[in-house]
């Protein structure tokens, strides 16, 4: 090594330590560990580069070496390749740390087989971090598996090891103990695929692991009956469960961090017939809330529903299934409502996400701390804008009724299929029509279809039996064709990625008040709807094949209740 690539590493060591007898000097002369670093890779010779895509990593190495291993020594294998001079293991480095490292890298890929000769690619340390935890994520899918298969020759060891506590981050989870790494597994997989749900299914011989991805649910694992005590008992343990209580439904909630990122889950356990089924909800943390924009309105719908949530009272309710992306709705106009010079407050049951700068309120029957006696309160408040988590009863509906014609304005969710159903629904539940006719402004139904994957997104040109599904004519199709995805990698070979809404937006008139107060049926008040303009859910959705987002298929296995209603 020469003199100057030595005094470099030297200032590179004590710009990390913080060693003041370069550190001052380094920082007055504007050195970062990244210029220092790149100096001392062309003082050595070695390859520099600012960034490096995991598309460019071999798949097989990464399951190879332990997360920790990669993190501590900032070192993660790049690719092996046949060279003139032999072959050829490219490394990435990100810190003097990472050559001390080099020899126990190549022995955890290959501990009997010939050493290769080492190629180190030197990177910033904070893209090297960055990289390991994205390259874990998408890479270290295959450690299920193995860690099943091991976890399945130690079952009888496990019912010392349930109490193990977790470590911080499930990916750095450094337990020997094969049922936590088994469970630890199947959380982080879970994360980094973007899986909504996990699903723990007991049966006669196994238990089933499927996670929901964009809302379907897919089998990932088969779990050895066996096994199904550990596991279950170590998810109920972790959500601080009684897991000798087996005979009753319990609820709790796990929090953990997975790849750097913070995640809620909630977790229920129900008993079946062969044990314990046990269904767990992930909420992450960080999630990016999008503005309304962005959800899928089209630009009509859009500007109503911006009109509406400026109001200064009323009631605007949000209606589908469970799952159909209506917290994710209201959160979005809270938080394009939320401002300094309103108080807003919400009561939820969860509350799923905290918004910053509103008041959130979770339900906990236990104490009677219910939708109707927390609404009580609410209004004790002051506050200008009302979320209710749902209407699901007579008291709750007529209390929130009185909020909106006292000058507040209220948002809350229904379970029906559509929106004009809504007003039958509050009808059905007791209250009367003057009450909803007068404080209800409008109702917006919706439900979630999934995206085609944009890196497998294909044109065709469908059939008129197909098109004929969705009343589609063949002059409707832009140049012709339609789209649809063929299956990759990145999409899980399923053909779509993400989900966006379809949305049907009801907003009350004189004459649909008269039509409520004569307590006409749904389908008179959707007939009004339309004639006033209103985009029905499947409406919605064949704007949204025709412009490339979705297919046919996938609009009509959300939306399938409006073909007979239509």
């Amino acid at each position: 090594m020469s003199a100057d690539a030595l005094s470099i590493l030297r200032a590179l060591q004590a710009k990390r330590s913080g060693t003041e007898e370069f550190s001052g000097t380094l920082d007055k002369a504007g050195y970062t560990p990244e210029t220092l670093w790149k100096e001392w890779a062309a003082a050595q010779g070695h390859d520099y580069r600012a960034t490096v895509t995991p598309d460019e990593l071999d798949p097989t190495l990464i399951p190879r070496i332990p997360i920790s291993f990669a993190k501590s020594h900032l070192l993660l294998p790049h690719s092996i390749s046949e060279e003139p001079e032999g072959r050829t293991l490219t490394i990435l480095c990100g810190g003097p740390e990472s050559f001390l490292a080099l020899e126990p890298l190549v022995l955890l890929l290959d501990p009997a087989g010939t050493p290769p000769l080492l190629r180190p690619v030197l990177l910033p340390q904070t893209v090297l971090y960055a990289l390991i935890n994205t390259a874990y994520e998408r890479f270290g899918q295959t450690e299920t598996n193995r860690i099943l298969d091991r976890a399945e020759e130690e079952a009888d060891t496990f019912s010392d090891l349930l109490a193990i506590q977790e470590t911080v981050d499930l990916l750095d989870a450094r337990d020997d103990a094969p049922i936590i790494r088994l469970a630890n597994s199947i959380l982080s997989q879970a994360v980094r695929q973007k899986a909504s749900d996990i699903h723990l299914e007991p049966f006669e011989e196994e238990v089933k692991v499927r996670y929901r991805l964009d809302g379907v649910l897919y089998n990932v694992l088969s779990i050895p009956q066996k096994l199904k005590a550990g596991i279950i008992s170590r998810f109920k343990l972790m959500a601080n469960l009684n897991i000798a209580e087996k005979r009753l439904p319990q609820d709790g909630r796990i929090r953990i961090r997975a790849a750097g990122r913070d995640v809620d889950i909630r977790v229920s356990s129900i008993p079946v017939r062969h044990g314990e089924r046990v269904v767990l909800r992930i909420l992450e943390q960080g999630t990016l809330l999008l503005p309304l924009s962005e959800i899928g309105f089209s630009p009509e719908d859009l500007a109503q529903v911006n009109r509406l949530i400026t109001l200064t009272s009323g009631i605007i309710l949000v209606t589908g299934p469970t799952g159909a992306g209506k917290t994710t709705t209201l959160y979005a106009i809270l938080n394009t409502i939320n401002s300094p010079d309103k108080n807003i407050i919400t009561i939820e049951d969860p509350v799923e996400y905290q918004l910053r700068g509103i008041g959130q309120i979770q339900v906990n029957p236990r104490i009677s701390l219910t939708f109707a006696s927390g609404l009580r309160s609410i209004l004790r408040q002051d506050p200008d804008v009302i979320l209710i988590g749902e209407i699901r009863d007579t008291e709750t509906a007529e209390i929130a009724i009185q909020a909106s014609l006292t000058g507040h304005l209220v948002f809350s969710t229904l379970h029906t299929n559509d929106a004009p159903s809504a007003m039958t629904r509050l009808i059905d539940m007791g209250v009367e029509p003057f009450l909803i006719s007068t404080s209800v402004r409008a109702v917006l139904a919706q439900r979630l279809v999934r995206r085609i994957c944009s890196s497998c997104r294909t044109p065709y040109r469908p059939g008129p039996d197909e098109l004929a599904r969705l009343e589609i004519t063949p002059g409707d199709l832009p140049e012709g064709v339609l789209f649809r995805g063929t299956g990759c990698a990145s999409c899980l070979e399923t053909g779509y990625k993400g989900r966006q809404g379809i949305y049907e937006l009801f907003v009350l008139d004189d004459e649909i008040a008269h039509l409520i107060n004569t307590r006409e049926d749904a389908s008179t008040l959707r007939e009004a709807g339309r004639r006033k303009g209103m985009k029905t859910l499947l409406d919605d959705g064949r704007r949204k094949v025709l412009e490339g987002a979705t297919t046919i298929e996938e609009v009509l296995r959300v939306a399938q209740s409006e073909i007979s209603t239509d």
